[in-house]
């Protein structure tokens, strides 16, 4: 058992007193700890007292290191007020306040602090309740009510308010480091670093009040609260941004979604911003697809899908997505709806590719990638529901939007067959298919599916008869690419992600060879498109939603 020694914290508060020190040093004689986490917390009273730094605790957080041995002066000891109402209150009261916010050699708050008989308090070391965790772990509304921290925040500005006289540390992780500050000042710390704590301390409550506002407005259904507040915790400090010029960090918010952020990576190098940003997208997009129903595939390049597929087995759906477009997918992120196994993993690394997401691997398919050193593989723990709510968030000069996740899915809509003919079975399992895809490709979209795989998307354009025409270049290629004698796009379908604005590119997409047409629909020229696509006797349905996404 640690035993950390006995420290006094007499009623004399001339006792505490401490003598000149330069300007920017500041001596701890007295700290404050409150922690819900208590990792760290044994080592870190050993070493305050042991540099004769008077502890003083509250709570659970008393009790543990009574547990261990320490001398502490209980919270309620020091104002003279037991903890009440479930531990609600305990610190809200001037001999802590007054502690942490009072200015050393301040004539009028040295007065107070005497009248009062009031305890200056120089380290402060408190962490949070558990909010995030207790929304991300799905509690029900009323312990995540009162795992709201009051108490714990207010401390918290105060000291880092006062970080002229006051250190405030709300991080386990910054143990170390005030430790190593103590030694180096002969137990006084330097205004440099409590400015350093001050700034974090402040960034932490902000980012916990941003999670507490955001569930509160989810609660309440509000789409557009008057304040919306963003939070999050570096997740990775980034070698650069999108291009090498632009410093950059990755950022883990309170959002409980597979992904990029709960993904454990098994093997390969650091992650750069772009990899980061594709991966999203590419797991994003697979998500769509039923894993319970097929297996399916999805690569990306540039946040755009070079090639996705469904298939009996991720190998078979690998290789039908590859076919799509070989050359583009050298170098991109694949996504995988099922676990990595040992058969699609040696596929994948057949090629240079950056980044392998799935929800998990085997210990085989873990051991194949392993062979490709840089080649990062991420296991995300499952895949984020494609029809969950969420917000999405884009800034822009003095500002930023919000809008909501796109979460409607081909499944669950209405279709309309506007056409005189109706689509074949297999033509609107695979319109469904391509309409998923498109919703995750760059607007104006068009893409072009066969038997549950693209053969040919077109991204991006300014004008969506552009789109059209570039996924059809797209799957004649593919074709020469696979030694096929005719387009890969005869015989398919195409997708929309919105209206046909004129019939142009409905026009483009038949002269391709594609069979019927899945849209949104709403255009002033809907009867022209129809019309049309009845000309070349196509099949076309309308959906009523569109999926842009820039």
């Amino acid at each position: 058992m640690l035993h950390c020694g006995m420290i006094t914290d007499g009623p004399v508060f001339q006792v505490l007193r401490l003598p000149p020190m330069p300007d920017n040093l500041r001596k701890i004689g007295r700290a404050l700890l409150s922690v819900s986490d208590k990792n760290g917390l044994e080592a870190l009273a050993r070493a305050l007292t042991t540099r004769s730094i008077a502890l003083i605790s509250t709570g659970g957080t008393s009790k543990a290191l009574q547990a261990l041995g320490c001398a502490v002066h209980d919270v309620s000891d020091i104002t003279g007020f037991p903890e009440m109402m479930d531990g609600r209150v305990k610190t809200l009261h001037p001999k802590v306040h007054g502690g942490l916010l009072a200015l050393r050699g301040h004539p009028e708050h040295e007065a107070a602090l005497l009248a009062h008989d009031i305890r200056p308090i120089d380290l402060l070391v408190v962490n949070l309740y558990p909010f995030e965790a207790t929304v991300a772990a799905g509690r029900p509304h009323d312990d995540c009510i009162e795992n709201i921290d009051i108490g714990g925040p207010a401390m918290i500005r105060a000291a880092a308010k006062n970080h002229r006289d006051v250190v405030v540390i709300v991080d386990v992780e910054d143990y170390t480091a005030l430790l190593a500050e103590l030694d180096a000042n002969a137990g006084a710390t330097t205004l440099a670093f409590r400015k350093r704590m001050a700034a974090k301390a402040y960034a932490r409550t902000a980012a916990y009040d941003a999670a507490i506002s955001g569930w509160f407005s989810t609660e309440l259904g509000q789409k557009t609260p008057e304040y919306f507040a963003l939070g999050g915790r570096l997740a990775e400090t980034m070698r650069y941004g999108e291009n090498p010029h632009l410093a950059a960090g990755f950022y883990r918010s309170s959002e409980s979604r597979f992904g990029v952020a709960t993904a454990r990576q098994a093997q390969g190098k650091a992650l750069s911003f772009n990899n980061i940003n594709d991966t999203d997208a590419a797991y994003e997009l697979v998500a769509e697809f039923d894993p319970a129903r097929t297996a399916a595939v999805a690569i990306i390049k540039h946040m755009n899908p070079c090639g996705v597929a469904e298939g009996g087995s991720l190998l078979d759906a690998y290789e039908r997505a590859l076919r799509c477009d070989p050359v583009s997918a050298f170098g991109g992120i694949v996504a995988l709806n099922r676990t990595l196994d040992a058969e699609a993993a040696r596929a994948i690394t057949e090629i240079f590719t950056e980044v392998i997401i799935a929800p998990d691997a085997t210990e085989e398919a873990v051991a194949i990638v392993k062979a490709k050193k840089n080649l990062r593989l991420l296991l995300a723990g499952g895949l984020p529901d494609p029809r969950a709510p969420g917000r999405a968030v884009r800034t822009v000069a003095g500002g930023f939007l919000l809008q909501d996740r796109d979460n409607a899915c081909v499944d669950d809509l209405d279709l309309q067959v506007v056409t005189k003919r109706t689509p074949s079975p297999q033509e609107l399992a695979d319109l469904k298919f391509a309409f998923r895809v498109a919703k995750h490709v760059k607007s104006n979209a068009i893409v072009y599916a066969k038997g549950g795989a693209t053969v040919g998307v077109g991204a991006g354009q300014m004008s969506r008869v552009d789109s059209a025409r570039i996924a059809a270049w797209k799957a004649e290629e593919a074709a020469r690419a696979a030694g096929l004698p005719h387009s890969m796009a005869q015989g398919s379908v195409v997708a929309s992600d919105a209206f046909f604005p004129f019939a142009d590119g409905l026009l483009a997409a038949a002269a391709a060879g594609a069979t019927a047409v899945i849209q949104p629909g709403g255009s002033m020229r809907d009867n022209e498109v129809i019309a049309a696509a009845d000309e070349k006797g196509l099949a076309m349905v309308f959906t009523g939603i569109r999926h842009f996404r820039h």
